[in-house]
């Protein structure tokens, strides 16, 4: 399937399986992987990216590396690339990050994986291509995130579907 072809209508078919964020993302692909934090009496140190981390868990190589805000309570999604993996960790703050996989010839299609980054729990989410995804910022005044994407940022490869165009219920908190 190319990521020209899906579209709101086709979408709202899909059986979606929404997973535990407390348990690892169930989607082929995505890597998942705890940040070492060094901490001393002077402050402390995380590692965001080292060529290591590759082959041993599964990441790509970066060719363009940024730095984005979100304001407090925005939703940013969905979209999803047809070549380019994300691959981002929050240096400021928390989100909710929402995985959805819309690749029909995988076994994990339709699942959904809602993920938890921030400064507290320091982590490096891998986003393959064709996996829809967005994220909510959750703390004040907002949230900086930074992306080690795979290739050279090409708005062509950017697809995007309006935010409520689903799973609009997934997003934390809930009050209850």
């Amino acid at each position: 399937m190319h990521a020209s072809d899906v579209t709101p209508s086709w979408l709202r078919d899909i059986q979606y399986q929404i997973q535990s964020p407390y348990r690892q993302p169930t989607i082929e692909g995505v890597t998942l992987k705890e940040l070492q934090v060094h901490l001393d009496g002077r402050g402390d140190v995380i590692e965001l990216w080292s060529e290591p981390w590759v082959e041993r868990d599964n990441l790509v190589y970066p060719q363009h590396v940024y730095q984005s805000a979100t304001d407090y309570g925005v939703v940013k999604c969905w979209h999803f690339h047809q070549i380019h993996t994300d691959q981002f960790t929050v240096t400021r703050g928390k989100i909710q990050v929402t995985l959805v996989d819309i690749r029909p010839e995988s076994p994990t299609f339709g699942h959904v994986n809602p993920i938890f980054l921030g400064t507290e729990r320091p982590r490096l989410i891998k986003i393959p291509p064709m996996i829809m995804h967005g994220w909510k910022a959750l703390s004040a005044p907002e949230v900086i995130v930074v992306n080690f994407q795979s290739h050279v940022y090409d708005a062509a490869d950017e697809y995007r579907v309006p935010w409520d165009t689903v799973l609009v219920d997934v997003w934390e908190p809930r009050n209850g």
